[in-house]
Parts: C-alpha cells; structure tokens; sequence
C-alpha cells in the first residue's frame, strides 16, 4: 500500500508542478443560473444546459412522476428486466427527430460511444477519426482493435488522401466526428463528410452531444444545412441541452437490432433510472414545441463574441483561448472574483499550449450580464 500511495502522490506532484491538477469543487445549482461555489454565488457561463431545462417544473414534474411509477433504479440490464416502458417512447421520439429508422439509449453519452465503435468495427476494419475528436470517441476506437488514422481537424481534404491511400486495404471503414466540437464550439463539416463517406462506401458517425436542442430548429447539427446532411449513426446525449442524462445513437433498425447484441456498455450495464427517461422525453416536448426557445444560445453567444470581438460563434460554445495553464487559471479567478464561473480547461483536454476558457450560453442568460462578462475577457484577459 505505501508503494501505491508513493505513486499517486508522484502523479499529483506532477500535475501541480504543471498546473494541471484537478480537483471537485462541490457546486449547488441555485437556479441553473447561478450556482453557489466555494461559498459565492456566481453566474455561471460553463454548464452544457444550453436550454435550463434540468430546472424547468414540467421537466422536474416528469422526472418525479416517472420515479413514482417505476421507482428510483432499472434494477438490472436493459437486456434483462431494466428496460422499462419509457425507453420505448423516448427512443421512438429520438428516432422520429433524427428522421431514423430506430434508437437505442445506452447509460451515458461515453459508454456510447466506448460501445458503439467495437461493435461496429474490428480488426479488418478502419477507423478515420478528426483529431480533435472527443476522448470517448478515441476510447471506443482503441478498444474496436481496428486500424485507427486521425485527419486534421475539419479537413476534408486530408481525409479524402487517407481514403484514396488506405481504404482498398480494409474491409470496412468508419468516418468519426463531432457536430459541434465540445472545446472550440466550430462545427463539422457534416455535408461533405458525408458525401465523401459514400464516395469511399464508408460509414459516417457523428457525435451530436452539443448540437441536439440548440441547432437545426433543435434536431441538431445535422439539420443546421439545407439540405441536411445524411448520417447513418447519429449519436448523441440526454445530459446537455435536454437537460437530463444518458446517450443514444439513432440509426436503421439492423444497426439497433445490432447495437443490442454486440454493444458491451448496453449489454453489460444497469439500466437508466426511470426518472432520467421521463426527464428527457419533457424536454423533447418543450424543445420540438418552441423552435425560438432553441435557437437562444446561440444568439445569446453571438451577442458576446461581438462584443468580445471574437469570430462570431457557430454554437453556444465560445473558445477564449489562453495558452499557458496557469494563465488561464488565473483568468478563471479573476472571472469568479467578478462574480461570473468559467472553467479554465487544460490539457490534456485540449492540445498543449491552448488551455482557454470554455464559455457556454444559456437560453435565460441575461444579455446585460452576458456583455459585462465580455468586456472584462476583452480588456481585462485578451488586452
């Protein structure tokens, strides 16, 4: 045990000398506004509840209700007794807004991604992955066994030689992205990766966590070109603009079917707590209800990055990039001494030398608010 406990202190030695180590910070959602941390209440600008739907009554209602019909857990795998009746109606409504076949829930958007990747490829197989990918991305993608070639971020072109070059030698191949980069808020190019996806009979995946709710009228990053563009594997989560928490893919019916008997994180995972689902599908009403309501965060991020004086924002995520991470940390204190919570991120989230402040817009976020904060990055942080 001493060697064990020498050996964690070495790591965290390590990640302090670099300005890297992590700490949780207990933090009460007051409102879904503000929170209360470290004693302070602050205004936050880092949450992914783009819509403050985890507070809204009929949410909250239907998360209780849920819970009072089927109790607090699933009690067991979906494939065993854990699939209660409100998966069907909620991965039918996924379904229906991603203009899929099926759906399938798994227990988080990174167990859904962790499953889908290695059930989908193996070692004939490749996988061609945007660098800046998420790590669950990555993870699924190491553990599939498949070949794996990263291509420069959003650069189609570059993805386009790696195919020409090495698509004859495997068997299948998978294009992996993001709709909405999780750290730098820009998008993918969700068109031409997909007809580059059929011109070399590969198979699209695009991770809409931060698009679901908030692009495309509140369908996602898909949905934001006319036309949109077409994308077998849809996945995404629960946890972000919807306000509750989980992940699904949403795709034909034979890639469910297969999902459920090849996806070792739904195979071998307890099932959604029922108050999760009932959550999610009273915020699909309020989202596919109010179009307007959806498109705020992103007009709330226009509004800051113009007065920031910041390329105008393509989501509700704005990159204020630091470099060093100290620098940023110190800009993530001076922001809370201001009243305002924006996490500084560092590596390894982000590459080496770009740590930054992530901001994230909210539907009910005050616009006055909103342009203080952007005044005190743009001539006190960026000056």
């Amino acid at each position: 045990m001493r060697s064990l406990d020498q050996f964690a202190r070495d790591k965290l030695a390590e990640r302090e000398r670099d300005n890297l180590r992590r700490g949780i910070v207990e933090t009460e959602l007051a409102d879904g506004l503000y929170v209360v941390r470290n004693g302070r209440r602050l205004l936050s600008f880092c949450s992914n509840d783009y819509l403050n739907l985890s507070q809204h009554p009929a949410v909250k209602r239907a998360a209780a209700a849920a819970a009072e019909q089927y109790g607090a857990g699933a009690g067991a795998s979906r494939l065993v007794t854990g699939s209660h009746p409100l998966y069907t109606e909620l991965e039918a409504r996924l379904a229906r807004m991603k203009g899929a076949d099926g759906a399938c829930i798994f227990g988080s958007g990174y167990l859904a991604n962790a499953g889908i990747l290695p059930a989908l490829a193996g070692r004939d197989d490749l996988i061609l992955i945007d660098e800046l990918a998420h790590s669950s991305m990555h993870s699924g993608a190491r553990l599939s066994g498949a070949a794996i070639l990263q291509f420069r971020h959003n650069d189609v072109a570059h993805l386009r030689s790696l195919l020409e070059s090495e698509r004859m030698r495997f068997k299948h191949a998978l294009i992996v992205t993001e709709g909405v980069f999780s750290m730098d808020g820009d998008l993918a190019p969700l068109p031409e990766l997909s007809e580059t996806a059929h011109r070399y009979d590969a198979w699209l995946m695009s991770d809409d966590a931060h698009g679901i709710g908030v692009l495309g009228g509140g369908r996602g990053s898909a949905f934001a070109t006319n036309p949109p563009a077409t994308i077998p594997l849809q996945m995404g989560t629960l946890s972000k603009a919807i306000g509750s928490y989980g992940g699904y893919l949403c795709a034909s019916r034979e890639v469910i079917d297969l999902m459920h008997n090849r996806a070792r994180t739904l195979i071998y995972s307890t099932g959604l707590p029922p108050a999760a689902l009932g959550a999610a599908i009273a915020a699909l009403d309020i989202i596919e209800g109010n179009p307007d309501y959806a498109a705020l965060p992103v007009k709330k991020a226009r509004i800051f990055t113009r007065a920031a004086n910041l390329p105008a924002a393509d989501s509700a995520i704005v990159p204020v990039r630091i470099g060093e991470a100290e620098a940023a940390l110190r800009a993530q204190t001076l922001l809370e001494q201001e009243g305002f919570l924006v996490v500084a991120i560092r590596p390894p989230t982000v590459p080496d030398g770009t740590a930054r402040l992530r901001v994230t817009f909210n539907a009910a976020q005050p616009d006055e608010a909103i342009e203080r904060l952007a005044s005190l990055i743009r001539h006190r942080i960026l000056s």
